[in-house]
């Protein structure tokens, strides 16, 4: 069931109207089983893995905060770290490590094939583990309690607007929400409404109209020119920010609509100044679980240099790998950690050529420059990302000049009508113009702040997805992390 469905319009509809009637254990009852109805309508079998390690991991929970030996403590985290890691290891990464070492074995001369799983991928596998590793991990390091109600720990895993793609909430964040029946009010479910309706925007007007084109030609990018590949970049560029925030932002709004708090994921990422910035900005309830997780217990930038760009480059590797089991996704993630490193490398030296070049005067042309070369670097590494191999992420990064031979009826053929080229084309800046208000609220105009205005700007969100938007069966694409 997607988000960008009448499907799922009805199943809320009904769900809001129980949640509402209904108080205390009842209501989460209701909300527990309407999460689960929610991800069995992918493959109802799965509900069994969500079930098995919420126990494993309330579990896990309790026993840590009970026990006083630091060994003890220790082997029950890390049981529950085996098995989450253990659910990753053979749904999402077996088939690739057996591929791989396959791959291997015969380029040095023996013929041994690796065994293979026939298993499909639960829908949001990365999501949820993540969360619940999260909730051990802060308990053992007693950040966070131990939550006693099997119940509230079944809604902290499972609730429906975030399961299968994020934020990854933490445990002092959500957990807490779920021990009170919430009291939606007026103003949170008008703010809940308009964050899906923007959410529903960003994916069904511009995501959605950009897929095909890109599809088209990262399919058979050597049967394209240099300007097809290239703009095929921008446009993926831009379908997976719609995409992914576009989920995040449905997802804050329905839950707010019933009165949960989610954490925000995106801060305007295109807007970035730095790379490390944009990480900053960029998936953050991500960026941030690797930061506590993985870069600080690594030593984070409490160690010698050598070490610390170590920490930061394997960091990175980590994460491009958590993205998917394709060594595209490891390499996209060593390219952003490169990044990161020559950042640090060169940081003395651009500041120098700043000086030099007099930009420290120009600050409002700095800033744009900054952004330029962040958005093109996040933009040339969206091509391993994308790219179904390695070999067709390097066809398409060689040859993305000269910029010749466009012909427009190829972005015809991608689903991008030519009528609606220019609707698209108004709606992408209109999408930056707003987000760059939100960023910057002294900077919008007087008007934005009239709640007769903003309300004019929503129901203009609804006639264009509407009249604009793609409808159908059309994934999110961070359901297959």
């Amino acid at each position: 069931m997607l988000f960008n469905t009448f499907q799922f319009l009805l199943f809320f509809i009904v769900v809001w109207i129980l949640f509402l009637a209904l108080r205390g254990t009842p209501r989460k009852l209701l909300l527990l089983a309407a999460s689960y109805y929610f991800y069995m309508c992918w493959n109802a079998k799965y509900i069994l893995v969500i079930m098995g390690i919420t126990l494993i991991d309330y579990i896990a929970g309790v026993l840590i905060e009970k026990s006083e030996r630091k060994e003890s403590r220790i082997f029950y985290l890390g049981l529950s770290l085996f098995c989450n890691i253990g659910l990753l290891a053979v749904f999402k990464y077996f088939n690739f490590l057996s591929l791989s070492a396959t791959g291997f074995l015969h380029s040095v001369g023996l013929g041994f094939n690796a065994p293979l799983l026939n298993v499909l991928l639960p829908v949001g596998l990365s999501f949820h583990t993540f969360q619940a590793m999260s909730y051990t991990i802060e308990v053992y390091n007693r950040k966070a309690p131990a939550e006693k109600n099997l119940l509230n720990y079944a809604l902290y895993v499972a609730f429906f607007p975030q399961m299968v793609a994020g934020p990854i909430e933490r445990p002092n964040q959500l957990l807490p929400q779920f021990h009170h029946d919430p009291h939606p009010g007026f103003e949170r479910i008008r703010s809940g409404i308009e964050h899906a309706l923007w959410g529903l925007f960003k994916k069904m007007v511009i995501a959605d109209a950009l897929s095909g084109y890109v599809n088209l030609i990262y399919k058979a990018p050597e049967n394209y020119s240099g300007a097809d590949l290239t703009l095929a970049t921008l446009a993926f560029s831009l379908q997976i920010y719609c995409d992914f925030s576009g989920y995040s932002d449905i997802a804050l709004g329905v839950a707010r609509i019933m009165g949960y708090e989610l954490r925000v994921n995106f801060a305007q990422p295109y807007f970035s100044r730095s790379i490390s910035e944009f990480w900053h900005r960029w998936h953050i309830s991500l960026s941030t679980w690797f930061r506590d997780y993985v870069y600080i217990p690594l030593g984070g930038n409490r160690v010698r240099l050598p070490r610390y760009y170590l920490n930061l480059f394997v960091t990175f590797l980590i994460s491009g790998l958590w993205h998917g089991a394709n060594w595209t996704f490891v390499a996209w993630g060593a390219m952003h950690g490169s990044f990161l490193i020559f950042a640090q490398l060169t940081s003395s030296l651009r500041l120098k050529a700043r000086k030099l070049l007099l930009l420290d005067r120009a600050p409002l042309l700095l800033a744009a420059l900054q952004r330029l070369v962040t958005f093109t670097l996040v933009t040339f590494a969206w091509i391993m990302f994308r790219a179904q191999n390695i070999r067709s992420a390097v066809y398409i990064a060689t040859h993305l000049f000269p910029l010749s031979h466009f012909n427009s009826y190829t972005v015809a053929i991608g689903g991008i009508p030519r009528a609606n080229t220019p609707f698209l084309l108004f709606f992408i800046i209109t999408m930056f113009v707003v987000e760059w208000w939100i960023m910057h609220p002294h900077h919008a105009p007087r008007f934005w702040s009239y709640p007769p205005a903003r309300w004019c700007f929503f129901y203009a969100c609804i006639y264009s997805i509407v009249f604009f938007g793609v409808f159908g069966h059309v994934d999110f694409i961070y359901f297959q992390f």
